[in-house]
């Protein structure tokens, strides 16, 4: 793969899409989870429920895939943008300092991903300088 810059990551407790770039190429690579969750609910100590969290190897392999951008946002549809970005700040702090924003996103084409990450970094790049 080359090395580029930039990179987002969308991910729901499914899968992860990570996407490097720069402006004239692009670079996939999609990680899953071993065990997919089946939209388990554990009840026990809450009236409602809460969704069961995704394991943590899933957001290490994850956080390894993006670990070489220097920077990166986070989308997504569900609550595994703001867990993914909880375990990055307590297991890979380093890693974590490369993350810019989190956001919510629906599912998109990676075509329509790149160009809402691009655009996101148009704005972003001027404000930080582009040391590697």
């Amino acid at each position: 793969m080359t090395h580029h810059y930039h990179a987002v990551v969308w991910i729901d407790h499914h899968e992860a899409r990570i996407i490097h770039f720069n402006a004239d190429a692009a670079d996939e690579e999609l990680v899953r989870p071993a065990h997919p969750p089946r939209h388990l609910h554990c009840k026990v100590g809450s009236a409602s429920g809460t969704h069961q969290r995704s394991e943590p190897e899933y957001y290490r392999a994850v956080a390894e895939a993006v670990s070489d951008a220097a920077a990166f946002i986070v989308v997504g549809p569900s609550t595994a943008k703001g867990e993914f970005k909880a375990w990055l700040e307590a297991k890979m702090p380093l890693t974590a300092k490369h993350l810019l924003a989190v956001a919510a996103a629906p599912r998109m084409t990676d075509g329509e991903l790149i160009a809402k990450a691009r655009q996101y970094f148009r704005g972003a790049d001027r404000m930080r300088p582009q040391i590697e």
